[in-house]
């Protein structure tokens, strides 16, 4: 199958368009790294606990009238999802730190409609995805790719295609240029995944050893890159809620260790702030752990402050690496690299900036799910999740909870 527009070719394999008419999602292999991680993690560690996710739309926005429906419909076409014998392959090549049990889960691993509630309150939209974390955590980023790329369908709008080649190109030869070490995370808030398909294609052809790889499974899948990807906020969140926000920092890295045994080295640091985490940061973590990630807060302090803070450890900072990914652009990654200079690594994972740079009429969403509940086992009440993050914009939670947390951590 051939598109011309603007007098580009772009073509897709038979493989992608055949599982494009499944649905938005095509593939169990179409998410985040951090997806599987996790779900391993809690699979091992806390089989029987539960958790809830809720959809966050940081704009406000109003979505159409039976959007619901339409989402819900997509979401009830990925019932019929299986991994295919050359996933598995893959993941078992390319994935070590996922041992053969889970594995074997994934492929008997069907999602389950029935975990997610959607319905619209006028204009805006509602979702929760309810059930057992190991299973329910799988839905956060296929529903925010599916949202996102029904929205721009819905109401219309399309990419500027030879916009959105020129830009691509331009940001993958300016980061080769500039030596910039960068992945693409930019699943969640796509265009669409042919954009998302064509953009990875692009990036490898013109980013050169500049691309480290991409978050997205089945894109690193189908073409031949790295998968790389960090642990997420609701991995700290959890563990707030279950041991309490003065040991969460601390408990979740200690668990992922447990989890991984040295794999995955990149922690976050921003689920109650950077100075709560540098707090709880013992020089055994900063001696196994390899990287700490940004994500929210100014990233020229947040350097500062972790370079200070491995010195007072008395571990060498020029053997870590700091991964930027907070709202970044290739400009504003070239400055954060100087600023950087010899005193640290910095690696960058960009992602609206270019799965949804498809020209100016476009405005990319600004959308999340978040953990908001868990509990240890069925039979337990449910206990309240929060983000606190280093900007109040991220906060996520009920504004009892985070008035908890801050006079709980002294902020």
């Amino acid at each position: 199958m051939v598109n011309e527009t603007n007098g580009k070719t772009f073509y897709r394999s038979n493989q992608l368009i055949e599982r494009a008419q499944m649905g938005i999602i095509s593939s169990i292999l179409d998410t985040d790294l951090y997806k599987f991680t996790t779900s391993y993690a809690y699979s091992k560690l806390f089989p029987r606990a539960y958790g809830e996710f809720e959809f966050v739309d940081r704009n406000n926005g109003d979505y159409p009238e039976g959007f619901d429906l339409l989402l819900r419909h997509e979401l009830e076409k990925m019932s019929a999802l299986a991994m295919t014998g050359e996933e598995e392959a893959f993941v078992r090549r390319q994935m070590p730190y996922l041992p053969p049990i889970y594995i074997d889960f994934l492929k008997g691993f069907r999602f389950d409609p029935a975990e997610v509630n959607v319905r619209m309150e006028g204009r805006k939209l509602r979702i929760r995805a309810s059930g057992l974390l190991y299973r329910v955590t799988l839905w956060e980023t296929p529903i925010l790719a599916t949202v996102s790329e029904l929205f721009f369908r819905v109401t219309g709008q399309h990419p500027d295609r030879e916009y959105l080649e020129k830009a691509a190109i331009g940001k993958a030869r300016r980061m080769k240029e500039k030596q910039i070490t960068f992945s693409l995370f930019g699943m969640r808030r796509r265009f669409s995944l042919d954009v998302e398909d064509r953009v990875t294609e692009l990036l490898k052809a013109h980013a050169g050893e500049s691309l480290y790889g991409t978050s997205n499974v089945y894109m690193a899948f189908k073409h031949n890159l790295n998968i790389s990807g960090t642990h997420p906020h609701e991995w700290v969140q959890f563990h707030g809620s279950i041991y309490g926000y003065k040991m969460a920092n601390y408990m979740s890295m200690e668990d992922w260790i447990n989890v991984f045994d040295g794999d995955l080295g990149t922690v976050l640091t921003d689920t109650y702030t950077t100075d709560v985490f540098l707090r709880n940061f013992s020089k055994k973590h900063a001696a196994l752990f390899t990287s700490l990630r940004h994500d929210s807060g100014d990233p020229f302090v947040f350097t500062d402050k972790v370079i200070k803070r491995y010195e007072e450890l008395r571990v060498n900072p020029t053997l870590k690496y700091l991964v930027f990914s907070d709202s970044l652009n290739v400009e504003k990654a070239i400055q954060i690299k100087e600023h950087c200079g010899d005193r640290i690594g910095a690696t960058f994972g960009i992602g609206t900036n270019l799965t949804n740079d498809v020209g100016n009429s476009v405005k990319p969403m600004n959308i999340v799910m978040k953990l908001f509940r868990c509990k240890m086992t069925a039979k337990e009440p449910w206990q309240e999740c929060v983000k606190l993050s280093d900007v109040e914009g991220k906060h996520t939670g009920s504004e009892r909870e985070i008035a908890l947390v801050k006079e709980t951590l002294g902020l």
